[in-house]
């Protein structure tokens, strides 16, 4: 199973997904289209916890957390109220600002590998997959030129793990997936282009 309609935006702390996931948001609904904007961890109750732990406000232990991104991933997708899936079936454009590509990356550091892969196995993955490549170098200046305090994961030397597992990911997506690897040191002008144009040559 691929989830229809639905574009994904992964990268590093700093990357810009945010950013990207707005301005794509902003181009379709100037094109009349309807469009769902969303992010990981949500601003759910099971995602207000994560936050909570990436800003420090509350400690637990590196496996605890993997599974309450896992839930509230499993939320973010099924709830009937108001998950992507529902998102989906209303016929908007679904964009989330990250997903379980994330979880894998950033708990697979801290965590073993294959309990990661096995708690997020059952969520299928996105038909269009955006990757913005950025060195942890350029990440972390961006991230002191915000001038608010770090969260958990972003420092130098985690991000560089970080980025290895995201490309060892993209080295073995199913045949389903359209993927697009952007420069994240381009412009915001220039990525936010390259993938509105990659958008459009892919049936959006």
């Amino acid at each position: 199973m691929y989830i229809e309609n639905t574009i994904i935006i992964e990268g590093l702390d700093g990357a810009g997904t945010t950013t990207q996931a707005r301005l794509i948001g902003e181009k379709f609904q100037k094109e009349g289209r309807e469009v769902f904007l969303t992010h990981e961890p949500t601003d759910n109750p099971i995602g207000k916890v994560v936050r909570q732990v990436l800003q420090k406000k509350i400690s637990t232990t590196p496996e605890a957390l993997a599974l309450l991104f896992s839930s509230d991933r499993d939320d973010h997708l099924y709830n009937e109220e108001y998950g992507i899936l529902r998102q989906v079936k209303e016929n908007r454009i679904v964009i989330s600002d990250r997903y379980f590509y994330s979880s894998i990356a950033y708990q697979g550091v801290q965590c073993d590998m294959g309990f990661v892969e096995n708690i997020n196995s059952r969520f299928p993955h996105p038909r269009y997959l955006i990757f913005i490549d950025t060195l942890p170098s350029v990440c972390m200046d961006r991230i002191e030129r915000r001038g608010s305090e770090k969260e958990i994961f972003e420092k130098q030397d985690f991000l560089s793990r970080v980025r290895t597992g995201y490309l060892k990911q993209l080295e073995n997506l199913p045949e389903g997936v359209k993927l697009l690897i952007v420069n994240g040191e381009k412009s915001i002008e220039e990525i936010e282009e390259e993938i509105w144009l990659w958008l459009k040559e892919n049936g959006f």
